[in-house]
């Protein structure tokens, strides 16, 4: 707690929002939204890397935290203080660093796979001010984000050999997806059927256990998701990343507008049949991620024609 207190007192306005904004590029829906963009418009390799690199050290992270269930640095401390604009979303249990684990996933993934020396840069930049910012806000230990900083960098770096193999070889890939399922599957069943202890499921701590629930039935359905758009893209859709520099903003830009109606169109008739944080949560996003990867890249040929005309 030295260090954190350390950085309690350098607070200053002109910082808390400083740090405030960069907490945010370790949210989830960067990680979905940067991903989404270089599967469609960049490297459609790489975006299978970022996002299995993702959702693998996602469920590890939510393993870890239901293992240990470390609270959090100013339940630990009643007397540290922390950003109070960070409090909101700074749910769950402290250790591992969520926000960290995919802050140094995405990016540091994005500097493995690619060698432009600037790029790197920004990227390895975002790996540590990231973490740095969840201290700063008074929101994780440095043993919180420590960890996080290893395990993702681990997955970072035995991932990228694998994929650079597992892309040329649908049998490797496939192995791959059936592995994270595998993975995603123990997952559930730990977090579903343990008996933790009491403590755990008394009224001011049972919103950790299910959110872990939740978390868990989210991620199952993005993995089979991305399990069945790498099925339909090798055998029917195909589709290339090439485009002309504005075709490219549109494909982003319309990609992400589409995948958040989807988010929200399909919310209320998948809670209406289905229990809302586990089953409907499951279907709803294996959908969304159909609709991410099979239906918006069919329209990318009509991208392409747009670009070679205008090239």
């Amino acid at each position: 707690m030295s260090f954190l207190y350390l950085l309690e007192s350098i607070r200053n306005p002109v910082l808390d929002f400083l740090f405030s904004f960069i907490t945010l590029c370790g949210e989830e829906t960067i990680f979905m939204a940067v991903g989404m963009i270089v599967f469609w418009c960049f490297d459609k390799r790489q975006g299978y890397y970022l996002l299995c690199v993702g959702f693998l050290g996602t469920v590890l992270n939510q393993f870890l935290k239901m293992v240990f269930r470390v609270p959090r640095p100013w339940i630990k401390d009643p007397g540290f203080t922390i950003v109070e604009s960070a409090k909101e979303a700074a749910t769950g249990y402290s250790f591992p660093s969520g926000h960290t684990q995919s802050s140094v996933g995405l990016f540091g993934g994005i500097a493995r796979w690619n060698r432009d020396r600037l790029l790197r840069i920004i990227m390895i930049a975002l790996c540590v001010l990231v973490p740095l910012s969840r201290m700063y806000l008074g929101v994780h230990t440095p043993a919180d984000v420590g960890v996080s900083i290893v395990l993702a960098l681990l997955l970072v770096f035995v991932g990228y050999p694998l994929f650079q193999k597992a892309t040329k070889s649908p049998k490797m890939m496939y192995c791959i997806f059936l592995s994270l399922t595998a993975v995603m599957v123990a997952y559930l069943c730990f977090v579903c059927f343990y008996q933790f202890p009491e403590s755990v499921y008394l009224e001011e701590n049972i919103h950790n256990l299910e959110s872990a629930q939740k978390n868990g039935f989210t991620l199952m359905g993005c993995i089979l998701g991305i399990f069945a758009v790498y099925t339909v893209d090798i055998k029917w859709t195909k589709f290339e990343t090439d485009a002309v520099w504005w075709g490219q903003l549109l494909k982003a830009f319309g990609g992400i507008a589409l995948v958040l109606a989807a988010k929200e169109l399909l919310r209320f008739p998948l809670d209406a049949i289905m229990d809302a944080n586990t089953w409907a949560r499951l279907v709803r996003y294996f959908l969304i991620v159909i609709v991410g990867g099979v239906l918006w890249p069919m329209t990318f040929r009509y991208f392409a024609k747009l670009g070679k005309n205008n090239g």
